[in-house]
């Protein structure tokens, strides 16, 4: 038989999932993500993938996946500077649970349910 699990109250600051869901649903995150499943790329690479990116948010939304342990920033000692950008292997599962996510908004909309909520 299966155990019920008391629920204590939280905050949505104090949710992990909220704040996880929060920070993976800033603008382009998940689409930066998503092009870094492919193996490293360089910052042209992901400007060229990401159109309509500004040049400042690809470079917040990259510093701040690597502060989360998500990528991880390779300098190369070349001239000019080489820089490669990479999933962790944090980041890598985190872009499987975001293909779950597309598979399940897909299913959603061949169902005829609609489109997922847009905020």
């Amino acid at each position: 038989m299966e155990t019920l699990q008391v629920r204590k109250s939280v905050t949505p600051e104090e949710c992990v999932v909220t704040r996880t869901l929060t920070f993976v649903g800033s603008r382009w995150t998940p689409l930066v993500i998503w092009h870094l499943l492919d193996g490293a790329k360089r910052y042209g690479q992901l400007r060229q993938l990401l159109p309509g990116i500004s040049p400042k948010t690809l470079a917040d939304r990259l510093q701040a996946l690597e502060t989360q342990g998500l990528l991880t920033r390779t300098v190369y000692p070349e001239k000019p500077p080489r820089v490669e950008y990479a999933l962790t292997v944090r980041g890598q599962a985190l872009g499987e649970i975001l293909n779950s996510v597309a598979r399940w908004a897909e299913e959603e909309e061949d169902t005829g349910a609609g489109e997922p909520p847009r905020s």
